[in-house]
C-alpha cells in the first residue's frame, strides 16, 4: 500500500529537485568555460557523475580529454588523483601495497591513488590486462582488497578513463567484460571550424603553452553535494512505459541484424540511471523517452559488437545503433 504524501513534503521534494538541477546546470556552464565545442561530451560526463557511473573517453590525442577531467576536478571540491597508464605499470601502483616498517617491525598498508573521489586513468589501454583488472575491480565493487583486508573507497567515486583509438600502436584493448563496467563510452570528435578558431584564439592568449588554464574555474560543489544529486536523480518519477522502452532497446541489440554481440542487463540499468540523470540536468520533473534515447549511443556502443562483414564495408557501430534507435518505437506520453 502506497504512503500518503503530504503537500508540504511534495513541494519540498520539488524544491530540492529544482536546486539540484540548478547546481548541475551551473557545473555544466563552468565546464564550458574550459572546454570549447564539446557540449555533448560535457553533458555525457555530467550524466555519468549524477548517475554514479564511470566513463571511458575515447578520442585522438589533443582533443581535450585530460583537460575536461582536470576542469571537472577543479569544479569539484572532492579529492582528485591521476594515473598515467604505461606498459610497465603494476597493479600495486594503482591499488597500493604493504610496506614493512622497521621501527614497529610490522607491515603498514600504503593506499594507492585509487583511494580518491575522482580518478583520471590516462590512456588506460596502454597498461596490460592485469593492471586494468585491478582498477576495474574497484570500479565494480567500490572496494580494494589489500593483504586480505577489504578497504572501502570513499564515495562518491568516479573513474574517467581515457584511451586513444585501438588502431594506435602499443595498446592492450579492454575485453568486453571489462568494458561493461563503464556506464558510458564517450567519443570526442574534432571541433567545428568556428569552435576551433575560438579555441586557438583563447589558448594562444593563455600563459600556458598549448592548453587552457583551469585555475580561474570556480568550485561549484563538494563531495556531499554530488551524493545529494545522485540521490535526488534516483528518485525522479519514471513511467512504466519509459522503463519498458529502455529494456526493449537493450534487448533489441541481442537479435539486431548486423550485431554479433548484444548488450546485457547492465545496459538496461545504465539506460534508466542515465535517463534520470539527464532529466535532472535539463530541469525535468520526470523522465521522458528522449532522455533514454539521448544517452543510448554512449550506453550501448561499447557493449555490442558489429558483424565482421559490416565492419569490412566500413560501417560504424554507431550507425547500426542509430538504425536500431530509429526503428524501435518509443512510447508517447
Amino acid at each position: 500500500m502506497s504512503e500518503q504524501i503530504e503537500p508540504g513534503s511534495a513541494s519540498h521534494a520539488a524544491q530540492q529537485r529544482q536546486r539540484a538541477s540548478q547546481l548541475a546546470q551551473a557545473l555544466r556552464s563552468e565546464l564550458h568555460k574550459a572546454l570549447i565545442g564539446q557540449g555533448a561530451v560535457i553533458d555525457d560526463v555530467l550524466t555519468a557523475l549524477i548517475a554514479g557511473g564511470h566513463v571511458l573517453l575515447e578520442g585522438v590525442p589533443g582533443l581535450g580529454k585530460t583537460l575536461l577531467v582536470r576542469a571537472l576536478a577543479r569544479c569539484f571540491g572532492g579529492e582528485f588523483a591521476r594515473i598515467q597508464f604505461t606498459p610497465d605499470l603494476m597493479p600495486s601502483d594503482v591499488t597500493g601495497h604493504a610496506v614493512y616498517d622497521l621501527q614497529t617491525e610490522q607491515f603498514k598498508l600504503r593506499k594507492g591513488p585509487l583511494f580518491t573521489n575522482l580518478l583520471l586513468a590516462d590512456e588506460i589501454n596502454r597498461a596490460p590486462a592485469k593492471t586494468q583488472a585491478a582498477l576495474l575491480e574497484a570500479m565494480q565493487e567500490r572496494q580494494v582488497t589489500l593483504e586480505g583486508r577489504a578497504l572501502p573507497i570513499q564515495q562518491p567515486f568516479m573513474v574517467l578513463a581515457t584511451q586513444n583509438p585501438i588502431e594506435q600502436e602499443g595498446t592492450y584493448p579492454l575485453p568486453e567484460a571489462e568494458l561493461d563496467r563503464f556506464m558510458l563510452k564517450v567519443r570526442m570528435d574534432y571541433p567545428e571550424a568556428d569552435q576551433e578558431l575560438d579555441m586557438v584564439r583563447q589558448v594562444s592568449r593563455s600563459t600556458r603553452a598549448d592548453m587552457l588554464d583551469v585555475q580561474p574555474l570556480r568550485t561549484i560543489l563538494q563531495a556531499k553535494d554530488v551524493q545529494a544529486l545522485q540521490r535526488i536523480a534516483s528518485d525522479l518519477p519514471l513511467d512504466d512505459q519509459v522503463l519498458d522502452y529502455a529494456v526493449r532497446l537493450a534487448r533489441s541489440t541481442r537479435t539486431w541484424p548486423g550485431l554479433t554481440l548484444g548488450a546485457g542487463p547492465r545496459a538496461s540499468i545504465a539506460l534508466v540511471r542515465c535517463a534520470r540523470a539527464r532529466a535532472l540536468l535539463r530541469g525535468g520533473e520526470f523522465v521522458i523517452p528522449d532522455d533514454i534515447k539521448g544517452c543510448a549511443l554512449a550506453v550501448l556502443r561499447h557493449r555490442v559488437r558489429i558483424a565482421p562483414e559490416l565492419d569490412i564495408e566500413g560501417l560504424q557501430v554507431d550507425q547500426v545503433l542509430q538504425q536500431l534507435l530509429d526503428q524501435v518505437p518509443a512510447p508517447r506520453l
